[in-house]
């Protein structure tokens, strides 16, 4: 098994620092303390093929691999967490769309979902179904030629101020087999959007509710087929958590990164602070467990791109000890700057709230372990 990155990745990866450290470290401050979503910024990014990384080269993508997907993520993290987890969120629409949507909606969509022209919102999650997606009430009754779509979804990241919706919502029987997937326009006649939601983090990507009153919905908006929105939905979640268990991993690293640099230049009783064998302890333990949350993200990414039967069990493990792990060096790093990680002059105070949702979205951590444990509890199961 080769744990190095090939010269291809490498280059991608030194093509997502630099844009980083040009383009989202410089104004990660600003974005959060005024709440601005920079769309411009992403307009940038999608330029690059930063919103289209494992979309299908058919439709205008990269078609790279999630592996390769998450060595860039990792490093746009690096220079902002909230806007980076809202381009994985908009590659999740992107590939979503450019897999299994009809021909009409590909054409209608995917070109300016690709180059971040229109940016787009995943619509799953409901005020009263959360970890229990398949519970969903959104409903979409056929009349003709035509769904009408009524219902609500919340904590939509992006919503109000995207352009396009993947929506989750009930044509059938009830549980997961009743569910399909909808691709429509943001500004369709009986869509409407609560309030900007205040958040503790992710303050550079607006999040609202959405609310859906028999809105006219064409036949072609259909994914795939009807009952198989669930089944698109865990294929998505499974990347998702890969992705949101690489930004966890980014955020970390520039935080470590950070608290090295200035224990190396902070001075106390006579000495610098890394001259103190405590506090190289610390050091060395927020970067054992950093290496070895990526190791595991990179391998459950492996296995989401072999197809592996697997692959669920591992990326819910992944998200879990990467989202964990990410905060908890980030909360050590903000306690090795004592005070002033507390103050919003530096970026360690704004890095801990963006990454403690992490454990949160996705899939819970709590749900993240009952996927594991069903896993291994199910007859013949071996998780090597």
């Amino acid at each position: 098994m080769d744990f190095e990155l090939n010269e291809e990745q490498r280059a991608f990866a030194d093509t997502a620092s630099e844009f980083a450290k040009a383009r989202l470290a410089p104004m990660a401050a600003k974005w959060d303390e005024e709440h601005i979503f920079p769309k411009e910024v992403l307009r940038e990014a999608g330029e690059l093929g930063f919103l289209s990384l494992y979309t299908p080269e058919e439709q205008g993508g990269l078609g790279l691999s999630r592996l390769d997907a998450s060595i860039i993520f990792e490093q746009l993290a690096m220079g902002c967490t909230s806007t980076t987890a809202f381009m994985t969120i908009h590659n999740m629409v992107t590939w979503m769309v450019a897999s299994f949507a009809s021909d009409e909606a590909k054409t209608q969509f995917c070109p300016k979902l690709v180059t971040g022209e229109w940016l787009g919102s995943y619509c799953l999650t409901e005020p009263n179904a959360g970890s229990d997606a398949a519970s969903l009430t959104t409903s979409a009754q056929k009349h003709g030629d035509h769904y009408l779509l009524s219902g609500s979804k919340a904590f939509i990241s992006g919503a109000g101020d995207t352009d396009v919706l993947v929506v989750m919502a009930r044509t059938g029987e009830a549980g997961a087999k009743g569910i399909s997937a909808f691709v429509i326009p943001a500004n369709a006649e009986g869509i409407s959007y609560g309030r900007k939601e205040p958040k503790m983090g992710w303050n550079s990507q607006p999040t609202r509710s959405v609310t859906f009153d028999r809105v006219k919905v064409p036949l072609t908006a259909l994914l795939g087929e009807e009952g198989q929105g669930f089944t698109f939905a865990m294929k998505g979640l499974d990347g998702g958590r890969i992705n949101i268990a690489t930004c966890s991993l980014g955020t970390a690293q520039q935080a470590l990164n950070q608290a090295t640099q200035y224990l190396q230049e902070r001075k106390q009783f006579g000495k610098n602070l890394a001259q103190f064998q405590g506090l190289q302890f610390k050091l060395a333990d927020m970067a054992t467990e950093l290496v070895a949350a990526r190791q595991l993200v990179r391998y459950a990414a492996s296995k989401l791109d072999r197809r592996d039967a697997e692959a669920t069990a591992y990326c819910a493990m992944a998200k879990r000890f990467a989202t964990d792990v990410g905060f908890q060096v980030c909360d050590a790093a903000l306690q090795l700057y004592g005070g002033y990680g507390y103050i919003k002059e530096y970026p360690l105070e704004r890095q801990f709230r963006d990454v403690r949702v992490h454990q949160i979205l996705e899939g819970t951590n709590e749900i993240m372990r009952l996927i594991i444990a069903r896993r291994l509890l199910h007859e013949g199961a071996e998780l090597l």
